[in-house]
């Protein structure tokens, strides 16, 4: 189903929810990454990973929390661009929100694996049972899921971030260069987490950061048009 008509007021309503949704949550989880647990990872040294979580119990738990807050945030974006988009394409603005709550999922099963790491490195009767080295171990194996997560998801989000630019793009809400960026980064970011899952080695070609950079960036662009500009009328 094609746009026939203006823009309703419930749309323009939805996308500056959408607008602000998006660059609130991720404030949250950049946070509870770098600012609350970046310094109680250290690279190549798992026993003093354990010994820091263990003594930032609080700090650790509350960075949970963020996460929780940006699964939520992500919540609200998805209700709203469907409200905005499924006049433009209702199966595929469907699609695309199924494909970023399969990655929610995902970010909710990294909060189960970041408790379980809380769990083993904080609660003496595991270190009492299963010694130093299992400890470690165990925190390595969760760690190493976190990241599975995180690009299993990453698919999915791409997938989806591919699927509302197209719909931006046919309903000429924004600036079509916009939309083709998006289109465009959204798919390079699918491309290179599949690629990554096929052959982790595709990370020594193309840097982890370069796989999703540009969709973020296109989705703060995006963020910005309408909280400036609002929706533009189709022509």
């Amino acid at each position: 189903m094609q746009v026939t008509s203006g823009i309703t007021d419930s749309q323009r309503t939805a996308a500056k929810v959408a607008a602000l949704a998006f660059p609130l949550s991720f404030a949250f989880i950049v946070y509870a990454n770098f600012g609350m647990r970046g310094g109680l990872f250290v690279a190549g040294n798992l026993g003093e990973t354990v010994k820091r979580i263990g003594a930032a119990e609080m700090l650790f738990r509350t960075s949970i929390i963020f996460d929780l807050a940006y699964c939520t945030g992500f919540v609200v974006l998805i209700s709203a661009l469907y409200t905005v988009l499924s006049p433009v394409n209702r199966r595929v603005a469907l699609m695309a929100s199924v494909a970023k709550l399969v990655y929610l999922v995902t970010a909710l099963l990294m909060a189960f694996s970041l408790l379980n790491i809380m769990h083993l490195a904080a609660d003496p009767i595991y270190g009492q049972t299963l010694g130093a080295d299992r400890i470690q171990g165990l925190v390595r194996l969760n760690r190493t899921a976190l990241w599975d997560q995180y690009y299993v998801g990453l698919v999915f989000w791409a997938l989806s971030s591919t699927l509302y630019a197209w719909l931006w793009l046919k309903s000429k809400y924004i600036p079509r260069p916009l939309a083709l960026f998006g289109i465009f980064s959204s798919a390079w970011c699918t491309f290179c987490a599949v690629a990554y899952l096929l052959r982790p080695a595709f990370a020594s070609i193309v840097n982890l950061w370069a796989f999703d950079v540009p969709m973020v960036l296109f989705l703060f662009g995006l963020s910005g048009w309408i909280l400036v500009k609002g929706l533009r009328e189709p022509t």
